[in-house]
């Protein structure tokens, strides 16, 4: 894969003893079956655990399987939500992990041009050295392997140093899978401006790298809902961002700032 082609990239590794991408057609009923390889909307939600701020959008440039692809189905009693007391109980599922998962990621940020209220914020330098502290600090929040009970930990790598299962396989391509989802204040596309939308499309993985479309590139997508943007800034007691101590000794001068994308 070819190095990184934005500044303000960073790479990590998250790894688990299990995982549940969850395929959408089982995400409804009652058993669940995880995808092979992790979705766009996982990664990402991995990095918004490790360093979120409405004044960025993360996007996930590519993502490296290291370990063998396997699975193990386990019995679940997920909890069942009812109104009468008679049937109250937990039914038993069956739930498809992958199991033993670790990962490669590579990604970098661009300005939420959505938020113009938070352009005072765009500092590149400071937002891209907290994050690489949180990475290096294995994340602000818990780290999930795309479900809850699939603890995950972060830690700093090289993207494409060490030996993975996959590096010599040549191509494997896979079926329609979910991408991700585009909310009404990450839209790019002037069709999805204030809707929620629903992005899929169909991977490939070249020895063992899976290099993703960008959002705004995904053709085969669905409007699920119309969304409203929250606001955010000091009017609205919901952004604490702009008060940031000791910004003065980030080094800010280093690159240059500008209002565009980075």
């Amino acid at each position: 894969m070819d190095k990184p082609k934005h500044r303000n990239t960073v790479e990590f590794q998250v790894s688990g003893k299990y995982a549940l991408f969850t395929d959408v057609l089982t995400r409804t009923g009652g058993e669940r079956c995880t995808y092979m390889i992790p979705t766009y909307e996982a990664l990402k939600g991995i990095l918004h655990s490790v360093y979120w701020k409405p004044t960025l959008i993360w996007n996930i440039d590519a993502v490296r399987v290291m370990n063998p692809i396997r699975t193990v189905r386990k019995g679940i009693r997920p909890i069942k939500y009812v109104h009468g007391p008679k049937e109250a109980s937990n039914d038993l599922a069956y739930y498809t992990y992958l199991e033993d998962v670790c990962y490669r990621v590579r990604a970098h940020f661009e300005w939420n041009l959505n938020r113009p209220e938070l352009e005072c914020d765009r500092n590149e330098h400071k937002h891209h050295n907290i994050a690489k502290r949180m990475i290096e600090r294995g994340g602000r929040r818990d780290i999930f392997l795309g479900t809850r009970e699939c603890q995950g930990y972060v830690e700093p790598c090289v993207f494409d140093h060490g030996t993975g299962a996959y590096d010599n396989t040549g191509e494997i391509p896979y079926s329609l899978m979910l991408h991700g989802f585009t909310y009404a204040d990450e839209a790019e596309c002037e069709e999805d401006r204030g809707m929620m939308t629903v992005r899929f499309w169909q991977p490939i993985m070249k020895n063992g790298v899976i290099e993703f479309l960008p959002p705004k590139d995904c053709t085969v997508k669905r409007h699920i809902k119309e969304m409203p943007i929250k606001p955010f800034g000091r009017e609205y007691e919901n952004f604490s961002g702009l008060e940031e101590s000791g910004l003065d000794l980030l080094g800010g001068d280093e690159f240059e700032l500008d209002a565009g994308t980075v």
